[in-house]
């Protein structure tokens, strides 16, 4: 048997490196890699039977979906954004899914969504939950506090100065009048100090700039350094699941508002210590206690809710790739 591992379109500027985080969650199951399947592409696989654990968010090349027979594929972690259900849920695609049910979704929004159309589906939560593989001593975390994409759905510089037709847009749409305002929210809840000394990472490198190899190469290091770290507070859910299953200690930061960002944590965002925050008036609350703003000596403890959903995703990946077709 053959064994495949989704990798991913670059857009236009950037590229994501929690999709391959996502895939190296799927790795941990396969005995060998034999191809790389794109994302927006698994119509036009041909070849051998190869298996493929489907995790992740589906998918930008509405028009082109189903999957090829060729692939047999597992649906885990399973999620169907709102912008693509309508088209990917014709005759033929519900067709498909039912083929393929019952469907491990990674958020409740994918399961009433299927259910909906009378597919059977189930809430899996995010494969990335179970990378405790990456797991390190205690003794091997350090005093590191890492501050990942924080708001990074608010107006930045990079989005408005892309290029002149977007600086044009952004002053039509008001939202250059918007540059300061993450910096000012974020002022509300971290300490001053602490957003000075902490480490800034970015998951989004520039596109068109690296292989496949090294982008594996890239969600593999910022693994390993997130499982040193003394605090992660990020508003990227595939830095704070893996925290989760590292037992790194995270905050996320959640200050979404359109319904294509929502829609992806509904059920997800219960896993966290979270900050929710007004994206209008930057007025925030904590779902855990918290005195005063976070700052270096900020301890929290991690829910553990996360487990009940781990361990059968472990098994259900086990079972796939044990299990003759």
């Amino acid at each position: 048997m053959k064994y495949g591992l989704l990798t991913y379109n670059e857009g236009k500027k950037k590229i994501n490196i929690g999709d391959y985080i996502q895939s190296l969650a799927a790795k941990q199951f396969l005995p060998k890699v034999d191809a790389f399947l794109n994302r927006e592409k698994l119509a036009a696989y041909k070849g051998k039977k190869i298996k493929l654990i489907m995790n992740g968010w589906f998918t930008h090349n509405i028009h082109d979906w189903v999957p090829s027979d060729d692939i047999i594929p597992l649906f885990v972690s399973f999620h169907m954004n709102n912008t693509a259900a309508p088209f990917m849920l014709s005759e033929k695609g519900i067709a498909y899914l039912k083929k393929h049910q019952p469907i491990g979704c990674r958020d409740q929004f994918t399961v009433d969504t299927l259910k909906e159309k009378g597919i059977e589906a189930y809430f899996s939560g995010c494969l990335t939950l179970t990378l405790d593989s990456y797991k390190v001593p205690n003794e091997e975390r350090g005093n590191a506090i890492y501050i990942v994409d924080p708001l990074y759905g608010y107006t930045s510089y990079n989005k408005v100065a892309y290029n002149y037709k977007t600086f044009i847009r952004s002053i039509i749409n008001g939202s250059v009048f918007q540059l300061g305002k993450r910096k000012k929210h974020l002022e509300k809840m971290i300490d001053s100090e602490l957003l000075k000394n902490a480490i800034y990472i970015n998951q989004e490198p520039p596109a068109h700039t690296y292989t496949d190899e090294e982008k594996f190469k890239m969600a593999e290091d910022l693994l390993h350094t997130y499982a040193k770290a003394k605090l992660v507070i990020t508003s990227r859910i595939h830095c704070a699941l893996p925290c989760l299953a590292m037992g790194t200690p995270v905050i996320f930061i959640n200050g979404f508002e359109s319904f294509v960002d929502s829609c992806r944590f509904e059920g997800i965002l219960d896993l966290f210590n979270r900050i929710d925050i007004d994206s209008k008036t930057g007025e925030w609350k904590a779902n855990f206690p918290l005195d005063g703003k976070i700052d270096k000596s900020t301890y929290i403890k991690n829910l553990d809710k996360y487990h009940s959903l781990a361990e059968p995703m472990k098994e259900t990946c086990k079972n796939f790739i044990q299990n003759e077709v």
